[in-house]
């Protein structure tokens, strides 16, 4: 049977996934008990954050070294750290997926909305793609699972490659893409539960080729769930920009997805107000279909920017280079490229 200094010694050689040093330095291991009769032991941990995969992934590895160790069974609880020692820790290391790209100082922007149909995905496309047209290298990770749309909108018909097991993204207009719509059969409905999202989340780093990137983009699902919460946990120093519309319940609803962003320190680079206002080609005048002030009003409220207001419009189509939401040379193409520049001065 295992003893408790053994355990004591496995447990605080193993890091914590939020911090990235071992549980030695944090103090997390608060409790150790061996009923040396039953072969039980049981745990408490605490750990920079609780929930999501990282959590999910440490019980797992604890339970599985202890048993090895010599114990039959294995009870685990958590707690929280003190905030005093989370910051302490902190520091600037990234996370394991950050340190991945940490040679080429990727920069990483995760596109969040409260909720749906405010042009998220939109916004996400246009800004890959103006980033690119700017002359960098840029990937974007459709991370809406239930409602991937990044390759219809991009026009993409290939599928990623494969070489060495290891998925090579699809490349459109500069820009290197993946997506969950490349798994699944055209229009049939994800039906997942929240690991086995976060384990697709994960694969989207782990088991593909990106290269060089300077910048990496998220397509975030709505919301505050489960994808959401382990794109944060992922990469603790992403940075985040809130699409919204001006009406003033999608701003009340968006100021959510900002405090999550916050309260998991995200920086956030600012607010995009997406279908400003409609502009007649006829007559010049503009019309505020969804109302005014909207953006505004969540800029205030999270001590951020506005990075741009988009008018409603329709995207020039080009049936033999069909992408039905890639704005290029009009108005509305132009704004995009303008955020795109504020966008590299704020991130470099």
């Amino acid at each position: 049977m295992v003893t408790k200094e053994q355990v004591e010694e496995i447990v605080n050689g193993i890091d914590d996934p939020i911090l990235n040093v071992p549980i030695s330095e944090t103090g997390g291991l608060q409790e150790v008990k061996v009923k040396e009769d039953k072969g039980h032991v049981s745990i408490k941990v605490a750990i920079g954050r609780l929930g999501g995969q990282e959590q999910l992934d440490l019980q797992m590895k604890v339970v599985n070294v202890v048993k090895e160790a010599g114990a039959d069974s294995v009870g685990l609880r958590f707690d929280e750290l003190d905030e005093e020692i989370i910051e302490r820790h902190r520091g600037t290391a990234g996370s394991e997926v950050e340190n991945r790209f940490q040679e080429n100082d990727t920069k990483f922007i995760s596109i969040a909305s409260g909720k749906g149909g405010v042009g998220k995905s939109t916004v996400a496309v246009n800004l890959a793609v103006s980033l690119a047209n700017q002359g960098k290298r840029v990937g974007l990770i459709d991370a809406d699972i239930y409602g991937f749309s990044v390759p219809d909108m991009m026009g993409i018909t290939k599928k990623p490659g494969l070489e060495d097991k290891t998925l090579i993204p699809v490349e459109r207009f500069g820009v290197k893409v993946i997506s969950m719509a490349f798994f699944v059969e055209e229009n049939t409905p994800v039906i997942w539960r929240g690991p086995m999202l976060g384990k697709m989340v994960n694969s989207f780093f782990d088991e593909v080729k990106w290269g060089d990137l300077d910048y990496l983009l998220l397509d975030l699902p709505p919301g505050t769930g489960d994808v959401a919460l382990d794109v944060h946990q992922l990469l603790p120093h992403s940075k985040e920009i809130i699409v919204s519309t001006p009406h003033p319940t999608a701003a009340f609803v968006a100021a959510r997805a900002g405090a999550m962003a916050q309260h998991t320190d995200h920086e956030i680079l600012g607010v995009i107000e997406n279908m400003s206002y409609f502009e007649s080609k006829n007559t010049g005048q503009k019309e505020y279909i969804f109302g005014k002030g909207g953006g505004d009003k969540l800029a205030d409220e999270l001590q951020v920017p506005v990075l741009g207001y988009l008018p409603l419009g329709q995207p020039e189509w080009d049936e033999e280079d069909f992408a039905p939401s890639v704005y290029k040379d009009d108005e509305i193409g132009r704004a995009y490229t303008q955020i795109a520049e504020k966008i590299i001065d704020q991130s470099e």
